[in-house]
């Protein structure tokens, strides 16, 4: 049982701060080293509000991830993960499995820069910088092996920023958007299995899941702000086209006066 225990308590670490570290305050610990890792790793802020670890149940929870804008960006924050659960399989043997991982409630900030590139990018490419080239399943040191089975993301509120946005001409003000920020709430999303079923080292299985879940919310992101812009640009043609088909009804029904004059 000690072993199982051990086992659960590096696979709890690795996975929510990307540590093989035993400590009596193992809430405490994940929660700093997420903040000390995760900042290295998307080179920009990281703050934790809590961790909750329940060995017995196979259960933690983490609360209040809070990930500021990379540089050259508003200050607000890029997104926040409201709760991230994890149900972990008791076992002996590698890899140790995370039977489902769960992000409720994100926030999620999409906004351009000058050049027309995403924060969100931005950070998926910082993580992808600190991962390895190659996968690899061989392990160097007490970095164990781990398999994440089912990863969802659910009910997250998108925020659109088209202030900065470049629209290729198009002009915010001529678009008549109704404000400069949109909030959309994306369906539930499942990222792909994380190490099934070999396993992947510690240290690179958090990295993985980042990765996914940044690419899944790019793409969503810049998909509904082009189907914003669309529909607001179908609009605007809409009204063009209206607004110059009563011009000539206009004009016609002049004619018709002026035929019929004397």
């Amino acid at each position: 049982m000690k072993k199982v225990l051990l086992g659960l308590v590096i696979i709890i670490a690795v996975i929510a701060a990307g540590v093989t570290y035993m400590a009596s305050n193992l809430d405490e610990l994940i929660r700093t080293q997420m903040e000390t890792q995760g900042s290295a790793t998307l080179k920009t802020p990281v703050t934790v509000d809590a961790v909750s670890v329940a060995l017995k149940e196979g259960k933690i929870t983490i609360r209040g991830v809070n990930v500021a804008n990379p540089e050259g960006y508003s200050e607000n924050r890029a997104f926040n993960l409201e709760e991230i659960s994890l149900d972990v399989k008791l076992s002996a043997e590698e890899p140790y499995t995370v039977e489902s991982l769960v992000i409720d409630q994100p926030t999620v900030l999409y906004e351009v820069d000058a050049s027309g590139k995403g924060n969100l990018m931005v950070l998926k490419d910082n993580v992808q910088a600190s991962m390895p080239k190659q996968q690899s399943t061989e392990q160097t040191g007490p970095n164990p092996l781990v398999a994440v089975e089912n990863i969802s993301i659910r009910n997250t509120r998108l925020i659109i920023d088209f202030e900065s946005m470049d629209l290729q001409g198009l002009n915010i003000e001529d678009l008549q958007l109704d404000k400069k920020r949109y909030e959309v709430t994306l369906p539930t999303f499942s990222s792909d299995p994380v190490g099934v079923p070999n396993g992947l080292p510690a240290d690179q299985v958090g990295k993985a899941i980042l990765d996914s879940m940044l690419s899944n919310l790019n793409r969503q992101a810049k998909q509904k702000a082009k189907d914003l812009i669309e529909a607001k640009a179908k609009e605007k043609i809409k009204e063009k086209v209206d607004e110059k088909k009563e011009e000539l009804k206009e004009k016609a029904k002049d004619k018709i006066k002026d035929l019929f004059k004397q």
